[in-house]
């Protein structure tokens, strides 16, 4: 059963209400995964009679942005209605409710998990009642001048009731005194710092924007007619059968109200900071960015990684599924065959239960699996998207040792990260960055393989379409406006 919570804050004589609700909570355990937490991802249909149910089904097709916690707004003509919770969409969102959310207008989200609480509080959209109407926000991204503005607001009257800073926009809305939406949105978005894909809900209008730098993705499509949907990736439009139009500019607005779509200006573009890891990791390969197929890119990475460090090897292997694109390019272009030397199991929830008298980690073996087969007493090139702390990668290593492994050379579709994230990517410090802490050599040995290799700087760009630019802070340190204060969602506000 639901639980709902109503908390509201009076800023002079504007009342916010924000709704949170929390579906029944799993056990909790250690995470399975020590890989990079995914980014977020949002969703908008507007002007369907089944705009609840389609939002569900792209949010299905994004859960790989996301398994913390799930959540769907939509507007019955006089109120939002919302249902969201901690989980995976299927654990969320059941028949019966979806049902609940009447409207023709709807927003979605899917939560990456956090160094942070994994609160309900947290779980988006974020939903406001507040004087100039009702409002519903969905987030991707991290705004990194958050706590500077937090505490701002908070002097101003503002009572928060998340730690996300995703709540931000909704206090600078409800603070402006134009009375005219448009306007408190272009104040409110000039006042924010950072990376940010964001779908709003107001009363039955819907807004989409992307940032200036365009960090994160967003794209346009149509369901046919005067029906529109917006989404992190394109995957979620084929999903829904919808005709995929083109990514968002950085700066850009759309507004979707009387049946219409129509771009507003909000903000000038600057330098164009796409996150590259987007193409590398993130994204499904059969999602389309910057102008072509994920899959192409990947498998152009695999390729060119070839040439720059071939190997001597019997067979070439995917850590599945996100290295399968670059693996196969690989192969392809080192003339080594490819199989399948891992499998990963596709049916893991956010926990599991470890047995509580072992030495063994069950982490990774939960997750992937060797295929002796394959293995056994043979030199294994293995191909993988990135190395993070490098726990996982180790994990793997010994698997492929157990099974017979010869030979292990390792090769990284990205070169070595040695810098965290602060646009949308929850990556730990410095300190926790293996890259940053060990030379290739050094990795090498703590990883137990026998050869180890990152693409290039200049391999990676070579493999990457030329028609945006790049964010690759987290591989050169070179931070766009500079290095921020703060890489978490999390604010603190009052913290000083």
């Amino acid at each position: 059963m639901e639980c709902a919570v109503f908390l509201h804050a009076i800023h002079a004589d504007r009342m916010i209400s924000l709704h949170m609700t929390d579906a029944p909570a799993s056990f909790t355990a250690n995470d399975y995964a020590t890989r990079i937490p995914e980014g977020c991802g949002v969703v908008g249909i507007y002007n369907h009679p089944e705009a609840a149910k389609l939002a569900n089904l792209a949010l299905y097709a994004m859960q790989h942005r996301g398994q913390e916690s799930t959540g769907i707004a939509t507007f019955d003509g006089e109120r939002i209605r919302l249902h969201k919770g901690r989980g995976l969409v299927s654990e969320v969102f059941s028949e019966k409710a979806i049902s609940r959310l009447h409207g023709n207008v709807a927003i979605g989200h899917v939560r990456y998990s956090t160094t942070g609480e994994n609160s309900a509080h947290n779980a988006q959209p974020l939903r406001a009642n507040y004087r100039g109407g009702h409002m519903a926000v969905a987030h991707n991204g991290n705004l990194t001048n958050a706590d500077e503005l937090a505490r701002a607001l908070e002097a101003n009257g503002a009572i928060f009731q998340s730690t996300t800073d995703s709540e931000l926009l909704v206090h600078l809305i409800a603070q402006n005194r134009t009375g005219d939406f448009i306007e408190a949105l272009k104040a409110g978005f000039q006042r924010l710092h950072g990376a940010y894909s964001m779908t709003i809900l107001r009363d039955g209008d819907m807004y989409a924007i992307k940032d200036p730098h365009g960090f994160r993705p967003l794209c346009l499509g149509t369901l046919g007619g005067d029906s529109w949907v917006v989404a992190s990736e394109s995957c979620a439009l084929d999903i829904l059968g919808a005709q995929y139009l083109r990514e968002f500019q950085p700066g850009e607005m759309m507004a979707f109200r009387n049946g219409k779509a129509e771009i507003i200006p909000l903000l000038p573009p600057k330098d164009p900071a796409f996150c590259v890891f987007e193409l590398i990791y993130y994204s499904r390969p059969d999602s389309v960015a910057a102008g072509g197929a994920i899959y192409k890119f990947r498998k152009r990475l695999g390729e060119e990684l070839a040439r720059e460090h071939p190997s001597q090897s019997d067979v070439v292997i995917a850590v599945p599924d996100s290295s399968n694109p670059a693996a196969l390019g690989y192969a392809a272009a080192s003339g080594i065959p490819l199989e399948i030397g891992l499998i990963r199991s596709h049916y893991i929830g956010r926990t599991f239960i470890q047995p509580t008298q072992t030495k063994r980690d069950f982490g990774a073996k939960i997750k992937y699996n060797p295929v002796r087969e394959v293995i056994n007493n043979r030199s294994i090139t293995m191909v993988d998207d990135s190395i993070v702390r490098g726990t996982t990668a180790r994990k793997i290593v010994a698997m492929l040792r157990e099974a017979g492994a010869r030979e292990i050379h390792f090769r990284v579709t990205a070169p070595p990260w040695k810098h965290p994230c602060f646009y949308g990517i929850d990556t730990p410090d410095e300190d926790k960055l293996i890259a940053n802490q060990m030379n290739t050599e050094e990795m090498a040995r703590y990883l137990g393989v026998d050869t180890l290799a990152f693409i290039s700087m200049d391999g990676l760009m070579r493999a990457m379409p030329k028609t945006v630019g790049y964010c690759t802070t987290c591989f050169t340190g070179r931070y766009v406006d500079g290095r921020p204060r703060r890489s978490s969602k999390l604010m603190e506000p009052g913290a000083k």
